[in-house]
Protein backbone atom coordinates (compact mmCIF):
# COMPACT_ATOMS: atom_id res chain seq x y z
CA UNK A 1 0.00 0.00 0.00
CA UNK A 2 1.28 3.55 -1.12
CA UNK A 3 2.16 5.94 1.59
CA UNK A 4 1.11 9.28 1.89
CA UNK A 5 3.79 11.57 2.50
CA UNK A 6 3.67 15.89 3.49
CA UNK A 7 6.12 17.99 1.75
CA UNK A 8 6.39 20.38 4.56
CA UNK A 9 6.83 24.34 2.99
CA UNK A 10 6.16 27.42 3.40
CA UNK A 11 7.30 29.20 7.10
CA UNK A 12 7.56 32.52 9.18
CA UNK A 13 10.72 33.89 7.34
CA UNK A 14 11.49 35.25 4.28
CA UNK A 15 13.15 31.98 2.98
CA UNK A 16 9.43 30.88 2.33
CA UNK A 17 10.06 31.47 -1.17
CA UNK A 18 12.95 29.04 -1.54
CA UNK A 19 10.65 26.36 0.71
CA UNK A 20 7.84 26.69 -1.99
CA UNK A 21 10.38 25.98 -4.88
CA UNK A 22 11.87 23.49 -2.64
CA UNK A 23 8.48 21.29 -2.56
CA UNK A 24 8.06 21.20 -5.86
CA UNK A 25 12.01 19.96 -6.07
CA UNK A 26 10.87 17.06 -4.00
CA UNK A 27 7.42 16.50 -5.35
CA UNK A 28 9.02 15.69 -8.98
CA UNK A 29 11.98 13.43 -7.24
CA UNK A 30 9.30 11.35 -5.21
CA UNK A 31 9.02 7.80 -6.47
CA UNK A 32 4.86 8.07 -7.26
CA UNK A 33 5.02 4.16 -7.78
CA UNK A 34 5.71 4.27 -4.23
CA UNK A 35 4.19 7.63 -2.54
CA UNK A 36 1.45 10.09 -2.85
CA UNK A 37 3.01 13.04 -1.90
CA UNK A 38 1.20 16.19 -0.73
CA UNK A 39 2.87 19.81 -0.48
CA UNK A 40 1.58 21.27 3.25
CA UNK A 41 1.82 24.63 4.12
CA UNK A 42 2.90 25.60 7.02
CA UNK A 43 2.83 30.01 7.65
CA UNK A 44 1.98 31.16 11.02
CA UNK A 45 -1.81 31.52 11.01
CA UNK A 46 -2.46 28.75 8.21
CA UNK A 47 -1.79 25.43 7.60
CA UNK A 48 -3.35 23.54 4.54
CA UNK A 49 -2.64 20.81 2.29
CA UNK A 50 -2.49 21.37 -1.42
CA UNK A 51 -5.04 19.35 -3.78
CA UNK A 52 -4.92 17.89 -7.18
CA UNK A 53 -6.69 20.76 -8.63
CA UNK A 54 -5.47 23.45 -7.02
CA UNK A 55 -7.49 23.80 -4.34
CA UNK A 56 -6.65 23.13 -0.38
CA UNK A 57 -7.77 21.65 2.65
CA UNK A 58 -6.79 22.64 6.16
CA UNK A 59 -4.79 20.97 8.43
CA UNK A 60 -6.01 19.86 12.04
CA UNK A 61 -3.14 20.62 14.08
CA UNK A 62 -4.07 18.15 16.70
CA UNK A 63 -2.88 14.78 14.37
CA UNK A 64 -1.71 16.92 11.30
CA UNK A 65 -4.31 15.54 9.01
CA UNK A 66 -6.92 16.73 6.63
CA UNK A 67 -9.48 15.89 4.63
CA UNK A 68 -10.15 15.09 1.13
CA UNK A 69 -13.74 14.33 -0.78
CA UNK A 70 -15.07 14.06 2.58
CA UNK A 71 -12.25 11.27 3.80
CA UNK A 72 -10.13 12.10 6.70
CA UNK A 73 -6.65 11.61 5.60
CA UNK A 74 -3.12 11.05 7.72
CA UNK A 75 0.04 11.09 6.66
CA UNK A 76 2.77 8.33 7.12
CA UNK A 77 5.78 10.80 6.61
CA UNK A 78 6.70 14.08 6.71
CA UNK A 79 9.54 15.56 4.29
CA UNK A 80 10.63 19.11 5.99
CA UNK A 81 12.16 21.76 3.41
CA UNK A 82 11.01 24.90 5.13
CA UNK A 83 14.58 26.92 5.52
CA UNK A 84 14.06 29.28 8.01
CA UNK A 85 11.49 28.85 11.56
CA UNK A 86 9.91 26.62 12.03
CA UNK A 87 11.23 23.81 10.02
CA UNK A 88 14.63 23.94 10.59
CA UNK A 89 15.11 25.09 14.24
CA UNK A 90 13.65 22.39 15.68
CA UNK A 91 9.51 23.88 16.38
CA UNK A 92 8.43 21.56 13.43
CA UNK A 93 10.56 18.87 14.76
CA UNK A 94 9.74 18.96 18.03
CA UNK A 95 5.55 18.98 17.15
CA UNK A 96 6.08 16.20 14.54
CA UNK A 97 7.44 14.00 17.53
CA UNK A 98 4.70 14.85 19.87
CA UNK A 99 2.25 14.09 17.21
CA UNK A 100 4.40 10.82 16.31
CA UNK A 101 4.57 11.36 12.59
CA UNK A 102 8.05 10.34 11.52
CA UNK A 103 10.18 13.22 10.02
CA UNK A 104 13.29 13.88 7.11
CA UNK A 105 15.58 15.95 9.16
CA UNK A 106 17.14 16.18 12.42
CA UNK A 107 15.98 15.74 15.72
CA UNK A 108 14.37 18.94 17.78
CA UNK A 109 18.25 19.61 19.72
CA UNK A 110 20.17 19.15 16.86
CA UNK A 111 18.09 21.38 14.75
CA UNK A 112 18.32 24.33 16.89
CA UNK A 113 21.77 23.98 17.84
CA UNK A 114 22.54 24.09 13.85
CA UNK A 115 20.11 26.57 13.37
CA UNK A 116 22.41 29.19 15.95
CA UNK A 117 25.37 29.73 13.75
CA UNK A 118 27.27 30.65 16.46
CA UNK A 119 26.10 28.33 19.08
CA UNK A 120 26.93 25.49 16.46
CA UNK A 121 30.17 26.61 15.16
CA UNK A 122 31.30 27.31 18.72
CA UNK A 123 30.05 23.60 19.78
CA UNK A 124 32.06 22.34 16.76
CA UNK A 125 35.13 23.92 17.50
CA UNK A 126 35.50 21.94 20.72
CA UNK A 127 36.00 18.99 18.22
CA UNK A 128 38.54 20.81 16.65
CA UNK A 129 36.83 21.59 13.82
CA UNK A 130 38.06 24.97 11.97
CA UNK A 131 35.53 28.05 12.63
CA UNK A 132 35.94 31.56 11.73
CA UNK A 133 36.26 33.96 14.66
CA UNK A 134 32.97 35.39 15.41
CA UNK A 135 30.80 37.35 17.77
CA UNK A 136 27.27 37.46 18.83
CA UNK A 137 24.26 40.11 19.34
CA UNK A 138 21.04 39.93 20.48
CA UNK A 139 18.61 42.38 20.18
CA UNK A 140 18.95 44.93 22.87
CA UNK A 141 23.09 44.91 23.11
CA UNK A 142 25.32 47.51 22.26
CA UNK A 143 27.50 47.02 19.31
CA UNK A 144 30.56 49.24 19.07
CA UNK A 145 32.52 49.42 15.81
CA UNK A 146 35.69 49.75 17.49
CA UNK A 147 35.40 47.02 19.60
CA UNK A 148 34.44 44.94 16.71
CA UNK A 149 37.42 46.19 14.53
CA UNK A 150 39.56 44.98 17.31
CA UNK A 151 38.02 41.37 17.56
CA UNK A 152 37.60 40.84 14.32
CA UNK A 153 39.55 43.23 12.12
CA UNK A 154 38.03 44.03 8.64
CA UNK A 155 36.38 43.32 6.50
CA UNK A 156 33.83 41.24 8.30
CA UNK A 157 30.78 39.60 7.18
CA UNK A 158 27.21 40.89 9.45
CA UNK A 159 24.35 38.24 8.80
CA UNK A 160 21.14 37.16 10.93
CA UNK A 161 22.44 34.35 13.24
CA UNK A 162 19.34 32.40 12.82
CA UNK A 163 18.36 32.55 9.55
CA UNK A 164 19.64 31.71 5.87
CA UNK A 165 19.32 31.84 2.23
CA UNK A 166 21.62 35.17 2.10
CA UNK A 167 18.85 37.37 3.90
CA UNK A 168 19.71 39.98 5.61
CA UNK A 169 23.79 39.52 5.19
CA UNK A 170 26.73 42.41 4.20
CA UNK A 171 29.70 42.48 3.65
CA UNK A 172 31.85 45.39 5.66
CA UNK A 173 34.84 47.11 5.08
CA UNK A 174 34.64 50.22 6.74
CA UNK A 175 33.34 50.64 10.47
CA UNK A 176 30.82 53.34 9.14
CA UNK A 177 29.19 50.11 6.96
CA UNK A 178 28.94 48.42 10.41
CA UNK A 179 25.53 49.79 11.71
CA UNK A 180 23.29 49.71 8.94
CA UNK A 181 24.69 46.47 8.19
CA UNK A 182 23.42 45.43 12.03
CA UNK A 183 20.11 46.60 11.22
CA UNK A 184 19.61 44.99 8.71
CA UNK A 185 20.53 41.62 9.60
CA UNK A 186 18.22 42.31 13.00
CA UNK A 187 15.15 42.78 10.55
CA UNK A 188 15.82 39.14 9.74
CA UNK A 189 16.05 37.59 13.20
CA UNK A 190 16.40 37.65 16.75
CA UNK A 191 20.52 37.26 17.13
CA UNK A 192 23.15 38.94 14.90
CA UNK A 193 26.43 37.21 14.03
CA UNK A 194 29.77 39.10 13.09
CA UNK A 195 31.95 36.79 11.57
CA UNK A 196 35.59 37.54 10.03
CA UNK A 197 36.03 37.73 6.58
CA UNK A 198 38.29 34.57 5.29
CA UNK A 199 39.24 34.58 1.61
CA UNK A 200 39.28 31.70 -0.36
CA UNK A 201 37.75 28.86 -2.24
CA UNK A 202 34.41 28.58 -1.54
CA UNK A 203 32.48 24.59 -1.59
CA UNK A 204 30.16 22.73 -0.15
CA UNK A 205 29.70 19.38 1.00
CA UNK A 206 26.58 17.20 1.15
CA UNK A 207 25.31 13.85 2.70
CA UNK A 208 23.66 11.39 4.67
CA UNK A 209 23.54 8.17 6.40
CA UNK A 210 20.88 5.40 6.88
CA UNK A 211 21.24 2.08 8.39
CA UNK A 212 24.21 0.41 6.60
CA UNK A 213 24.94 2.70 4.42
CA UNK A 214 26.88 6.42 4.25
CA UNK A 215 26.62 8.77 1.02
CA UNK A 216 28.73 11.83 0.93
CA UNK A 217 28.40 13.18 -2.16
CA UNK A 218 30.74 14.83 -4.48
CA UNK A 219 32.12 18.88 -3.85
CA UNK A 220 30.50 21.61 -5.15
CA UNK A 221 32.19 24.94 -5.91
CA UNK A 222 30.87 27.99 -5.62
CA UNK A 223 32.37 30.74 -7.72
CA UNK A 224 30.17 34.32 -7.28
CA UNK A 225 30.29 36.97 -9.84
CA UNK A 226 28.90 39.03 -6.96
CA UNK A 227 30.62 40.70 -3.65
CA UNK A 228 30.03 37.12 -2.22
CA UNK A 229 27.52 34.56 -2.21
CA UNK A 230 24.19 36.21 -2.06
CA UNK A 231 21.12 35.86 -2.67
CA UNK A 232 20.96 36.75 -6.20
CA UNK A 233 24.30 34.68 -6.43
CA UNK A 234 22.40 31.94 -5.29
CA UNK A 235 18.97 31.96 -6.87
CA UNK A 236 19.09 34.20 -10.24
CA UNK A 237 22.07 32.86 -11.98
CA UNK A 238 24.81 35.36 -10.82
CA UNK A 239 27.60 32.47 -9.86
CA UNK A 240 28.78 29.48 -11.21
CA UNK A 241 28.53 26.31 -9.40
CA UNK A 242 31.26 23.53 -10.23
CA UNK A 243 30.61 20.00 -9.22
CA UNK A 244 33.03 18.40 -8.66
CA UNK A 245 34.65 20.92 -7.05
CA UNK A 246 38.26 21.82 -8.98
CA UNK A 247 40.77 20.91 -5.70
CA UNK A 248 42.87 18.03 -5.50
CA UNK A 249 41.43 14.67 -4.84
CA UNK A 250 43.47 14.91 -1.44
CA UNK A 251 41.41 17.61 -0.23
CA UNK A 252 38.19 16.55 -1.58
CA UNK A 253 38.59 13.46 0.26
CA UNK A 254 39.22 15.20 3.50
CA UNK A 255 36.39 17.77 3.48
CA UNK A 256 34.32 14.47 2.69
CA UNK A 257 35.74 12.79 5.55
CA UNK A 258 35.11 16.33 7.71
CA UNK A 259 31.17 16.54 6.51
CA UNK A 260 30.84 12.69 8.04
CA UNK A 261 33.10 13.46 11.24
CA UNK A 262 30.65 16.27 11.81
CA UNK A 263 27.40 14.43 11.47
CA UNK A 264 28.61 11.98 13.50
CA UNK A 265 29.37 14.95 15.90
CA UNK A 266 25.98 16.13 15.78
CA UNK A 267 24.04 12.96 15.71
CA UNK A 268 22.50 14.46 12.23
CA UNK A 269 19.73 12.48 10.32
CA UNK A 270 18.61 12.84 7.09
CA UNK A 271 20.43 14.78 4.32
CA UNK A 272 22.86 17.31 5.39
CA UNK A 273 24.81 20.18 3.49
CA UNK A 274 28.14 21.89 5.03
CA UNK A 275 29.83 24.96 3.85
CA UNK A 276 33.22 25.53 3.67
CA UNK A 277 36.11 28.27 2.83
CA UNK A 278 39.53 27.07 1.50
CA UNK A 279 41.85 29.71 2.17
CA UNK A 280 45.19 29.33 0.08
CA UNK A 281 47.55 26.62 1.89
CA UNK A 282 45.51 26.57 5.02
CA UNK A 283 43.27 24.10 6.15
CA UNK A 284 39.66 24.06 5.72
CA UNK A 285 37.26 26.49 7.10
CA UNK A 286 33.62 25.71 8.48
CA UNK A 287 31.44 28.15 7.47
CA UNK A 288 27.77 26.68 8.75
CA UNK A 289 25.69 23.60 8.56
CA UNK A 290 22.51 23.29 6.45
CA UNK A 291 20.23 20.28 7.46
CA UNK A 292 17.32 21.62 5.59
CA UNK A 293 19.02 21.83 2.33
CA UNK A 294 17.81 23.63 -0.30
CA UNK A 295 15.87 21.01 -2.84
CA UNK A 296 14.71 22.85 -6.01
CA UNK A 297 16.34 20.71 -9.44
CA UNK A 298 19.10 23.36 -9.88
CA UNK A 299 19.93 23.30 -5.83
CA UNK A 300 23.24 22.11 -4.42
CA UNK A 301 22.51 18.88 -3.36
CA UNK A 302 20.73 17.65 -6.27
CA UNK A 303 23.38 18.54 -8.39
CA UNK A 304 26.17 16.38 -6.47
CA UNK A 305 23.62 13.63 -6.42
CA UNK A 306 24.01 13.25 -9.98
CA UNK A 307 27.48 14.46 -10.19
CA UNK A 308 27.60 11.04 -7.93
CA UNK A 309 25.56 9.01 -10.45
CA UNK A 310 23.12 8.41 -8.39
CA UNK A 311 19.10 8.64 -8.52
CA UNK A 312 17.39 11.55 -6.63
CA UNK A 313 14.21 9.46 -6.32
CA UNK A 314 16.71 7.05 -5.05
CA UNK A 315 18.22 9.04 -2.20
CA UNK A 316 14.13 10.34 -1.44
CA UNK A 317 13.23 6.53 -1.09
CA UNK A 318 16.85 5.98 0.93
CA UNK A 319 15.34 8.57 3.53
CA UNK A 320 11.86 7.87 4.09
CA UNK A 321 12.51 4.22 4.31
CA UNK A 322 15.03 4.50 7.09
CA UNK A 323 12.28 6.52 9.32
CA UNK A 324 9.69 4.29 8.50
CA UNK A 325 11.38 0.94 9.42
CA UNK A 326 11.76 2.09 12.60
CA UNK A 327 8.44 1.96 13.34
Amino acid sequence: MKKTIAIVAGGDSSEIVVSLKSAQGIYSFLDKERYIPYIAVVKRGEWYVCLPGGEQAGIDRNDFSFCEKGKVKHFDFAYITIHGTPGENGLLQSYFELTGIPYSSCNPLVSALTFNKFSCNTYLRSFDIRVAASMRLRKGERAIGEEISARLGLPVFVKPNDGGSSFGVTKVKEPEQLQPAIRKAFAEGEEVIIERCITGTEVTCGGYKVEGKEVIFPLTEVVSRNEFFDFDAKYNGESDEITPARISAELTEKIQRTTSDIYDILGAKGIIRIDYILPAGEEPVLLEVNTVPGMTAASFIPQQVRAAGLDIKEVMTDIIENELKKL
